[in-house]
């Protein structure tokens, strides 16, 4: 029987991990949930070499389900359940109808889960890869309330927020990443093909160099004649640095490093807190209580160092704090959403601050990114001034020098 790995939360909401074996994940699933933890990743693991190498093999060939999936199944689900078709005729038509063979799969045995009596969110917890936790606490609110159409269509609403705002945020980044691999680019041919032939010239000329100028030859020659060392550095680098990110402590690090950005940080805080007030907003319309809204809030933020602080306010919250002091500990809220969640929490109209929240921040990240060429522009003329200015000093002091020589001779 193969091995699965699997991380999931106790009833305490704490992160628990471990390895169990299973016939397939949706069983390790049933297992966990009997156990009292709610499965947040289940992937195979350990087991022989062939198991191994058919985990390699499924991961890398198989269709995965996408969350354009998800937010589909969420809209088309909605508009069935409002229409009063009954969950399993809906399921089975979204089932056929749908395109991806991995979204049939997936529906398949959430069929099988209901056909065995199953609640819908049990059978959505069978595959936490697909359905994150926030959307199955979501999901069986609805059951519990008797709103399971409005839950839907109020997920699919937050989904399209998330997917908004992380194309918004990618955008942000596009243009600045591309002009510094441009100037990376230049860099490369300027040293690999342009200094060599100046530096040929300067050693004819047996006069002792300017100290720029002996850097960028030193620089030049080592990436002529010691490339291959370059890559290698360059290759190691990436790998110890996309290694680092994976732990704990340097996905914290990494999200915290990445909001401190110029510019483009600005951008990812704001569209961070956005999906967290949204999110938020959403978990306690539907009577998810605040501290299991904040746990599973958490994880939809995409933002190790943002969770931390969200885990905390949870943390505070059941000590008997208010949302309003939590927030300001937290330190991520800036002065104005610290009155509107003041406001909201003395009115009992947490919810609908939080949602002006979200617009607010949604709001001020389309701002910057309609802006963002003009945030830029300073930054990259200074960024090139500088290149511009070092290949000025290295290549033509010599020559200038030359020429002044030559003229008092």
């Amino acid at each position: 029987m193969p091995n699965f790995a699997y991380r999931g939360r106790n009833s305490t909401g704490e992160m628990v991990q471990g390895v169990m074996d299973g016939a397939a994940p949706g069983a390790v699933a049933d297992a966990l949930f009997g156990m009292g933890i709610t499965p947040v990743e289940i992937k195979p693991g350990g087991g022989s070499s062939a198991a191994s190498g058919a985990g390699l093999n499924f991961s890398l060939f198989k269709e995965k389900v996408e969350p354009v999936d998800v937010l589909l199944f969420s809209r088309q689900l909605h508009t069935l359940l409002r229409a009063g078709v009954p969950i399993m005729r809906a399921l089975a038509g979204l089932q056929e109808s749908n395109n991806n063979p991995a979204m049939k799969a997936v529906l398949g045995d959430v069929r099988e889960g209901l056909d065995s009596g199953r609640d819908l969110s049990l059978s959505l917890a069978r595959h936490p890869e697909v359905f994150s936790r926030f959307y199955i606490s979501m999901v069986r609110v609805g059951e519990m309330t008797g709103r399971l159409e409005e839950v839907f269509i109020r997920l699919f609403d937050h989904l399209d927020f998330e997917r908004f705002m992380k194309e918004q945020v990618k955008s942000a980044l596009r243009y600045p990443s591309f002009v510094l691999a441009a100037m990376a680019v230049a860099m490369l041919v300027i040293n690999i093909f342009v200094i060599p032939a100046f530096a040929k010239t300067f050693k004819g000329l047996n006069a002792e160099l300017p100290l720029m100028t002996r850097l960028l030859i030193g620089f030049s020659d080592f990436m002529v004649h010691s490339w291959p060392l370059l890559i290698a550095g360059v290759a190691l680098a990436g790998l110890g640095f996309n290694a680092w990110r994976k732990t704990e402590k340097g996905r914290y690090d990494w999200d915290r490093i990445k909001m401190e950005i110029p510019v483009a940080g600005r951008i990812i805080r704001k569209g961070t807190l956005a999906r967290f007030a949204r999110a938020f907003a959403l978990a306690a319309r539907s009577g998810v209580p605040i501290i299991q809204a904040l746990t599973n809030v958490a994880e939809t933020v995409d933002n190790a160092f943002i969770a931390a602080k969200i885990g905390k306010m949870r943390d505070g919250v059941e000590r008997g704090e208010s949302i309003l002091r939590t927030s300001i500990a937290a330190g991520v809220f800036t002065p104005v959403v610290i009155q509107m969640i003041a406001v909201g929490e003395e009115s009992g109209a947490l919810d609908d601050m939080m949602q002006e929240v979200a617009d607010m921040y949604q709001s001020e990240v389309e701002y910057e990114l309609k802006t963002l060429s003009q945030q830029i522009e300073p930054i990259l003329i200074v960024m090139l001034g500088a290149m511009v200015l070092v290949l000025a000093l290295g290549i033509f002091l010599p020559i200038w020098d030359l020429g002044s020589t030559m003229i008092k001779h």
